[in-house]
């Protein structure tokens, strides 16, 4: 019952979020503590328009993945192996759908929004990871930034493949 009960949380704060995404850049969902550390996910604009331009704003699957993010980010499993939930990096190494997503159409990308990111996160460009967050229904894509006691997710894009 308490996984419901914090799916139907998250599905309300998805609701605010989309209201807050009319007007502003980004919305912050509620945060998470994981071993000392706040974990804090942001949703931008852009990712907003891509999840409904897709059909998956309302869909179960993103809420079911955004839950994942309480997992955090354990720089000791940086990298996933396969079949884990939870927020790994990205990097150039592999060539793939979600690789070419988050550094061709968003980090390489000076008119995509990620200075506006850095400048949210009071960070540079050149401090933000590339992530995937992951669970067995879809992959967020975004950028990790790591705070001096809180990990910020920021959401901007998705892939649905199960790579």
């Amino acid at each position: 019952m308490a996984e419901m009960d914090e799916l139907a949380d998250l599905r309300a704060a998805l609701d605010a979020a989309e209201e807050r995404l009319t007007t502003d850049e980004f919305a912050e969902l509620p945060a998470a503590e994981r071993d000392g550390r706040t974990i804090r996910v942001v949703l931008t604009r852009r990712f907003l328009k891509a999840a409904r331009r897709a059909r998956i704003w309302r869909g179960s699957a993103l809420a079911i993945t955004l839950k994942n993010a309480r997992y955090g980010f354990d720089p000791t499993r940086a990298r996933s192996l396969g079949g884990r939930d939870g927020v790994y990096l990205l990097d150039r190494t592999v060539d793939n759908s979600m690789t070419r997503k988050i550094y061709g159409q968003f980090l390489d990308r000076p008119d995509s929004g990620v200075a506006e990111v850095a400048r949210f996160l009071a960070a540079t460009p050149a401090e933000l990871q590339a992530i995937r967050l992951v669970s067995h229904h879809l992959r967020l894509l975004g950028v990790l930034y790591r705070g001096a006691s809180a990990d910020w997710l920021v959401i901007v894009d998705f892939d649905r493949r199960a790579s």
